[in-house]
């Protein structure tokens, strides 16, 4: 047991955490982060894609819903998602805030009241639209079969500062860490400021109990697998995600007093199709991901597309078939195209553990979702069509990759775990932010909301000392 008393424990080292992190260390508070994954830099992301998913994913690289219909992948590393996804940024509309405060009861659950938070976390950030210089050819051939179906579509926005495209980069490489800090990451952003203003982090640390007392919270963990170790606060703050932060809290029989943890478990679903063409496509160059539809009967009809890629490894997990078959196909890999459809998912899920303590995840797709991914996708082989695809390739995984939930915000204790200022219903010491509050799935990228959120929770930790 360290004798040292923090003022705050944070619980995750990704989004949320960071920007929480560096706004307290900047009020002085001694804050102390615990992080299970390594703390990795632009010289040290590994360079190999079967290596990010050993070094940088729990389990391994994907985590199975119960029936295995679903693969989810939840970063393990400092900086959690800001390192492995495409910093991509939006912020929510009227449609996604409306149907929060209908299941939450929370009135500043809008676009007005929640515009100056967002300005305050895109102020701690560099922001870029990606420009038409830095697009494929896999984004031309979206952008053009779009067009011909009668559809529109607009350029991504995305968390970055000088990724010199000109120069050859292909941010591909950012789903193993960007290795020119270009892209908004965590560490070099709101958690490099956390770090220069007093924060301790311990990486590779794995939590393994919460105790609450009169005084405060007590942490317990391992780290790097052998050393015990304990850690008081005053306060505590979960920022491991949706399923982290469940678990967490479920193994710490916290669901006694809060039954709802765990419930809510939303993932947009998302579907890759490929489009293979005669001519070379390389979808892996410059930014390959970088325009999505901006459609309002897309919105409506519940889903969204994207032009997206991944590399050979994942790729090969969502081509099917077997032996000669699919090696031809996986040959065939510069000549792809590739677009996916994510799902606005109605049907919640719940994450529970078994007797061991290990993780369950009971998550399907309702009539409503598979209805909503077969229109997206009759889309997409339209757009492959029209725009001469030789043969196309509905991928046979579907990903979850905006894991939101678990620990929803809400004004009843009953049907959910965070209440309006962001405390755990039961302890008013405990605080969460990050996407494990989310009521439903909103249909937009959740990191921006995600940043806005924990600014708002900020001053609320500050204001209850």
């Amino acid at each position: 047991m360290e004798n040292k008393i923090y003022d705050v424990i944070i619980v995750g080292a990704g989004v949320s955490g960071s920007f929480i992190a560096d706004q307290l260390t900047k009020e002085g508070m001694k804050c102390l982060m615990l992080e299970a994954g390594p703390f990795l830099d632009k010289d040290t992301y590994p360079t190999y894609e079967v290596l990010t998913s050993s070094k940088m994913y729990w389990s391994g690289g994907i985590e199975l819903n119960k029936n295995a219909s679903l693969a989810f992948l939840r970063p393990k590393v400092v900086g959690g998602g800001s390192i492995v996804n495409q910093a991509l940024l939006d912020r929510f509309d009227e449609e996604a805030f409306g149907d929060w405060r209908s299941k939450s009861s929370i009135d500043y659950l809008n676009t007005r009241d929640m515009a100056p938070w967002y300005d305050k976390a895109e102020a701690k950030i560099a922001i870029q639209t990606i420009p038409d210089s830095a697009r494929n050819r896999n984004a031309e051939i979206f952008l053009k079969g779009m067009e011909k179906n009668g559809f529109s579509a607009k350029a991504l926005t995305r968390a970055q500062s000088g990724c010199e495209y000109e120069k050859g980069n292909d941010c591909i490489e950012c789903l193993s860490g960007c290795r020119i800090d270009s892209k908004q990451s965590m560490p070099v952003t709101t958690l490099k400021s956390a770090l220069a203003q007093g924060l301790k982090l311990i990486p590779l640390f794995e939590v393994e109990n919460i105790k609450m007392n009169q005084d405060g919270v007590e942490i317990s963990g391992i780290r790097g697998k052998k050393d015990a170790q304990k850690f008081k606060a005053k306060k505590l703050v979960m920022a491991a995600g949706a399923i982290g932060n469940s678990l967490l809290f479920l193994r710490s029989g916290l669901d006694k007093a809060n039954p709802a943890i765990g419930e809510n478990f939303y993932t947009h679903p998302q579907f890759m199709s490929l489009g293979v063409y005669k001519d070379p496509v390389n979808s892996f160059k410059s930014a390959f991901q970088s325009v999505k539809s901006d459609d309002p009967k897309f919105r409506k009809w519940g889903f969204k597309l994207e032009n997206v890629f991944a590399p050979p490894a994942g790729l090969s997990m969502l081509v099917p078939g077997h032996g000669k078959a699919h090696a031809d196909d996986m040959r065939k890999i510069p000549h792809m195209a590739c677009i996916e459809v994510a799902v606005r998912d109605t049907n919640p899920g719940k994450i529970s553990i078994d007797s061991k303590g290990r993780t369950v995840i009971d998550k399907k797709l309702n009539s409503e979702d598979k209805k909503r991914r077969d229109k997206g996708i009759e889309i997409i082989n339209n757009i492959f069509s029209s725009t001469g695809a030789e043969k196309i390739i509905q991928g046979n995984t579907a990903i979850g990759l905006h894991l939101m939930g678990g620990c929803v915000l809400g004004t009843d204790g009953k049907n959910s775990v965070t209440n309006p200022e962001f405390n755990l219903h039961s302890n008013k010491n405990v605080y969460i932010a990050d996407s494990s509050v989310f009521p439903s799935a909103p249909g937009i990228n959740p990191s921006l909301t995600i940043m806005a959120l924990s600014t708002m929770a900020s001053k609320n930790i500050i204001s209850g000392f």
